[in-house]
């Protein structure tokens, strides 16, 4: 049983993990056979988010980890203590939490920062050569991982110019994609789809999401 390291970034579209992304990249790892470690780095969040009126909650603030353990049911661990000697393919669910809590991109742009934990466990997986998957905006952060390398990834976060730009200013070659599709970096064992980034409804998001899930699985095997 290949067991696969899903990292969250929170809980909730607007300031953590996209809730449907995360429990349908869990919900397929469990179908075809995997084993969930789940984990997330204990930190703040950017901010606190309304997801009602859309709007910042001002003076609130909540915690990366303790916010993720809601879609993990309790069942997280701290970034920190895992490497990648603990599980054979690590996968990145999107939402805004992608793009503020593990790095700094919905705010700076190409020019963002990344959690060091994350670069981290990005850079382990590559370089244990084992795969690796992004979804929604959190290709961004396997780009900004990979900076400076000399890896020359291709990634997907569907057809946005201005995210694709960044990323190919990052070093990352952007693949345009529908939202039900996935595409593969076979060399680098790295598998990226557009999910809501494109996605209208949860049934397409989902397909892909399923491709991308069946792929990683096929590279561990």
């Amino acid at each position: 049983m290949a067991k696969v390291c899903v990292v969250l970034s929170g809980c909730g579209v607007y300031d953590g993990s996209e809730i449907h992304e995360a429990v349908l990249t869990m919900y397929f790892l469990d179908k075809y056979g995997a084993e969930l470690l789940i984990a997330a780095p204990n930190k703040e969040q950017l901010h606190v988010v309304n997801h009602l009126t859309g709007e910042v909650a001002e003076r609130e603030s909540r915690n990366v980890l303790v916010e993720s353990a809601r879609i993990a049911r309790g069942n997280i661990k701290d970034l920190k203590d895992v490497s990648a000697d603990d599980f054979d393919a690590l996968i990145f669910p999107g939402g805004f939490g992608a793009a503020k809590n593990l790095t700094t991109f919905a705010i700076d742009g190409v020019d963002c920062q990344i959690d060091p934990e994350v670069k981290r466990i990005v850079r382990e997986t590559i370089e244990a050569k084992k795969p690796l998957a992004a979804i929604c905006i959190a290709p961004v952060l396997v780009a900004k991982a990979l900076e400076g390398t000399g890896i020359k990834t291709k990634i997907t976060i569907g057809t946005d110019e201005n995210v694709a730009s960044a990323i190919e200013n990052l070093g990352a070659n952007h693949i345009s994609c529908p939202v039900k599709e996935a595409v593969v970096d076979e060399e680098n064992k790295i598998i990226t789809t557009p999910a809501y980034m494109l996605g209208q409804r949860i049934s397409e998001v989902a397909e892909g999401i399923e491709k991308t899930v069946k792929k990683l699985l096929d590279f561990v095997k």
